[in-house]
């Protein structure tokens, strides 16, 4: 297409307008275009509608046609020729015929990255909130607790935002090398400026109040002051800064604009008569400094100018504890002590100055007179049990010493009369000012405070069991030391006891791992408004690391980065047991699920233990056959034999077997009979629905599919749309079809499972996605990040539908076992061709039961051993000329001197009377990573499905396992696709 676009005369460097896919809207960013008309959140157009789509830097305009009869098809106009075409990328989202729907949308994130008031901005007309959560801005309406958003393309966090004066348009800037500011159309929210002036982090904007221009101030380390004509793309004014700056504010006639710093306050004035020249250069802003006095040497950490009657003052405060009024004159004027032992952020209205403090304090004052007002109302102490806060009265009950978070940003809402405060802890409270005397609240939210390292969502549970938690719940693990349970249902289950708590109508549960919540407030925010740590306490061995739920759902496995494995009793999130376990960071945890019932913990020390979960978690056996870090561990049974699988950074798979020796005691152990070696490290490994494959998430940015029972390489496809990065998680639906996959490109990608095609690619968080899951339901997927936030995205209802069908499928067959008719073998009926059910003979992902002179471990050993070996095991053959040799080969099975079964897996096997010719056909090739696609097939290896068709040729059938922790709870194992 690229070279059909150069013929007629469009250029890749085209400055046409774009389009930007926020929420799945196709919209066109040139308003006097014609906008096309969309569909909720879908790319449907109707027939003739228009739209533009980027492809490869060109902007082309599209036409629709013919979509009510599902044709889909595209027609692009490149200049005077038309070009029909089925696919045609926007922004890098596939818009097919096949896939039209196939768009996952952003519906609720939870968490926040405000590190500054900066970072935060309330419409004043709308009353809409604006904070950054990594890369995406979440506009909240606090009247109906929604949210919108807008997200990033360019994947780098957001540092600082403001709203235009008529609430229209949205600044943002980001962090980063060469950060860029951007202006966003939020009536159509689309991108319509960008600007990169700067080198490094940007940490404030701020709109003018004529909305002309835009003002950006670098971090200490750009220095820079940028003015921006954001509607004409020109930079008007620039100038540089000797100290580094935390805020900014315009005048409320907009003819300057005050910046204040380390020992810095400083009045810009905007020049307005330069020249007529058509091509304007930047020209030097001027700037003048304030007159301090004796307070020059102090920190000033945030300004706001006056509005209304005050309109020509200037309020700031100094970190110290004072707020402080400029005159018209730049003159410090005077000042009022705040009584407290920091002051970090105000905000400024025409009858009241509100200012968050240290511990969780917001003073009231009056900009007329500086007369203190009121005190609004504290949040919740460190260390609160939610679940207990079912009345309002509990937020005023609290323990003798109790700490508080500080207030790090205000908003203030005058039109709705709401006040909008984030604390360290990142909490979000919306107070309520109608009464100034009466404060009183109107939303909060709790979120995680630091990276958030998994997320288990609760298992649901069958036969009539009555789960602990309410349906649709998960958790989360986070550097924070907290657990935190969440449920965003709207009809939560009543039944249980966790009920809706009056701190946050998300979180049901925290659970905190450290007494003193040493880290659960984010108090090492560095003062340059970016992301970045002013001490290594980030990077000590704090936090829950990897989180479990037992089958049951009764008990809850976590392990943290110092090595211990708690284990909680979720009904009232009792602690059960600690164990010091590992000498390093647990990476993984896995409980049983069929026929035993251990508990598996994989470290950084390259150690797995399995602990007996009957014998109250004590150790029964460890595991040291990894050379390096163990990063997924799972259990899986094979043909009714007990598994055990590991992969890790030594860039191998390790399979071992459950097996009781002679006189043992104290339970079978488990041993490797295999090992898969490779070139690229394994991050992530899943089992998919059948339990006879294992999916491994590689470094390459591949998935690579094995078969369980030989480590048999099955096929690779890729994991990501990206030519960087690494693939570090993945993970399967309820109903096997799809999986989602994330990569340190900080892009997550869903996959259908058995053709490879990529479904659908999301961005939004601004570090690495450490943490997938698809809700019970199917119909959304939790991801969360180091950046602290869950995000949480809508399934499309094809693939949900796709998924709930499936799923229905497997469902109307439980309990039921079919029986298929065997044919027996000529040999008679002391001659079993195959040794597996029934129904695993009709399974297309069936493993074939080796015989039992095949059954011995022969490990590494060389060719000439392994040969030895199976001689020596093998019966003598019979001499003669009209003889047959009888076959060596895997893909023959011995039954009788002048015959062999050629294996089928079709309707029945074969007894073929067949000559062999003499000679070693033995051959041995390992298993390897990189398995060639050219290798001779094995035996008793069936490869994965090629497509979903395969699976719905025929209904499946189910065997019925007891579940070793609850007598009444089954659990179906999927035997034929």
């Amino acid at each position: 297409m690229t070279s059909i676009a150069k013929e007629n005369g469009i250029s890749s460097e085209s400055k046409a307008p774009h389009v930007v896919n926020g929420n799945g809207t196709i919209q066109t960013a040139d308003p006097k275009l014609s906008k096309p008309r969309y569909k909720g959140g879908d790319f449907i157009l109707a027939e003739g509608d228009e739209c533009l789509a980027q492809l490869s830097g060109m902007v082309l305009r599209v036409t629709c046609e013919k979509p009510a009869l599902g044709i889909g098809l595209i027609r692009a106009i490149f200049g005077k020729e038309d070009k029909e075409m089925r696919d045609v990328p926007v922004l890098g989202i596939i818009f097919s015929a096949a896939h039209r729907k196939t768009f996952v949308k952003l519906e609720r994130v939870l968490g926040l990255t405000v590190t500054s008031n900066a970072a935060l901005d309330c419409d004043p007309n709308s009353g809409i909130i604006a904070y950054p959560a990594g890369c995406t801005v979440v506009l909240l309406n606090p009247r109906k607790n929604k949210q919108t958003h807008l997200l990033n393309a360019g994947k780098k966090a957001i540092s600082c935002l403001s709203f235009s004066s008529d609430g229209r348009y949205l600044a943002t800037g980001e962090t980063g090398h060469m950060p860029s500011v951007r202006v966003w159309d939020l009536q159509d929210r689309l991108q319509v400026a960008e600007f990169t002036g700067h080198k490094f982090a940007i940490n404030c904007v701020a709109f003018s109040p004529t909305q002309k221009h835009v003002v950006s101030v670098g971090s200490q380390h750009d220095m820079i002051v940028n003015v921006w004509d954001w509607r004409n793309n020109a930079k008007v004014a620039s100038n540089k800064v000797s100290s580094k700056v935390k805020a900014i504010s315009f005048a409320e006639n907009g003819s300057y604009f005050v910046t204040v710093g380390n020992r810095h306050v400083k009045f810009w004035y905007l020049e307005h008569s330069r020249g007529s020249s058509k091509f304007k250069e930047p020209v030097p802003l001027m700037g003048r400094s304030a007159i301090l006095g004796e307070q020059r040497n102090n920190y000033f950490c945030d300004v706001a100018c006056g509005r209304g009657e005050m309109g020509d003052s200037t309020f700031a405060i100094t970190k110290s504890g004072l707020l402080c009024e400029f005159n018209s004159r730049r003159l410090l004027d005077k000042w009022v002590e705040l009584r407290t032992s920091s002051a970090n952020c105000l905000v400024v209205g025409e009858e009241y100055i509100f200012i968050g403090c240290a511990d969780g304090i917001v003073r009231c004052f009056s900009p007329l007179t500086l007369q203190f007002v009121t005190t609004l109302p504290r949040t919740h102490y460190l260390g609160v049990d939610v679940a207990r806060g079912l009345t309002i009265s509990h937020m005023a009950s609290q323990p003798v010493n109790a700490k508080y978070p500080d207030a790090i940003a205000v908003t203030l809402d005058e039109a709705n009369h709401k006040v909008t405060c984030i604390y360290s802890d990142h909490s979000m409270y919306i107070w309520d000012v109608h009464d100034i005397r009466r404060v009183g609240k109107s939303y909060s939210f709790l979120f995680h405070s630091a990276c958030i390292w998994g997320v288990e969502v609760y298992p649901v549970m069958e036969g009539g069991y009555k789960g602990v938690l309410p349906p649709g719940s998960f958790m989360t693990c986070s550097s924070d030391d907290t657990i935190r349970v969440w449920n965003l249902d709207p009809n939560m289950a009543n039944n249980t006891l966790y009920k809706r708590n009056i701190y946050s109508n998300d979180l049901l549960k925290v659970l905190y791992m450290d007494s003193d919540y040493t880290y659960l407030c984010d108090v090492n925010q560095s003062f340059s408004g970016s992301t970045e740590k002013t001490d290594s306490s980030c990077d000590g061995k704090n936090g829950v690391r990897c989180l479990c739920v037992r089958p049951d759902g009764k008990h809850l496995a976590s392990g943290d980065r110092t090595g211990n494995i708690r284990i909680h009793e979720l009904q009232f999130m009792d602690e059960i047991c600690k164990i010091e376990a590992h000498d390093a960071e647990v990476l993984c945890l896995e409980y049983c699920k069929q026929g035993q019932t251990f508990l598996a913990s994989a470290s950084r020390d390259r150690l797995i233990h399995l602990f007996d979960v009957g014998k109250d978690y004590s150790l029964h056996q460890t595991l040291d056959d990894h050379s390096s870090s163990i990063t997924a561990v799972r259990f899986v049974t094979a043909h009714g034999e007990p598994l055990l699988l590991s992969c890790g950074a030594d860039k191998s798979i390790i399979f071992r077997r459950s097996q009781q020796a002679l006189g043992q005691k104290g339970g079978p152990q488990y041993s490797r009979f295999h090992h898969v070696s490779g070139k690229t490290t394994l991050y992530d490994m899943e089992l998919d629905l059948s339990r006879k494959h294992i999916l491994t998430a590689c470094q390459d940015r591949n998935i690579r599919v094995y078969n369980v029972s030989n480590g048999k390489h099955s096929k690779t496809f890729k994991g990501t749309l990206g030519e960087e990065g690494t693939l570090i998680k993945l993970v399967l639906d309820r109903s096997g079809m799809y999986i989602a996959t994330s990569c340190t490109d900080k892009s997550l990608c869903i996959y259908d499972y058995y053709n490879g095609e990529c479904m659908a690619t999301m961005f939004g968080h601004s570090e690495l996605v450490t943490g997938l899951r698809f809700s019970n339901d199917c119909r959304h997927l939790i991801s969360v990040s180091g950046d602290g936030c869950i995000f949480i995205w809508k399934i499309p209802t094809e693939m949900t539908q796709a998924m709930t069908s499936r799923l229905a499928q497997l469902a109307s067959k439980h309990g039921r076992r079919a029986t298929h008719s065997i044919p027996r073998p000529f040999g008679g009926p002391g001659h079993d061709l195959i040794s597996a059910s029934a129904v695993d003979l009709l399974d297309q992902n069936a493993n074939d039961v080796e015989e039992s002179e095949y059954r011995f471990s022969i490990g590494q050993l060389p060719l000439w051993a392994k040969k030895q070996i199976a001689e020596a095991h093998s019966p003598p053959l019979p001499m003669g000329r009209g003889g047959p040799e009888l076959p060596k080969g895997r893909w023959a099975q011995r039954i009788e001197s002048q015959a062999i079964t050629v294996r089928s897996h079709y309707d029945s096997d074969s007894v073929i009377p067949l000559p062999i010719p003499q000679g070693d056909s033995e051959s041995s090739k390992d298993s390897s990573l990189e398995s060639s696609g050219s290798e001779e097939p094995d035996a008793d290896f069936i490869p994965c499905p090629d497509n979903y068709q395969k699976i719905t040729r025929e209904i499946p059938d189910f065997e019925v396992i007891p579940d070793p922790y609850n007598s009444i709870h089954f659990s179906c194992m999927l035997s034929h696709y």
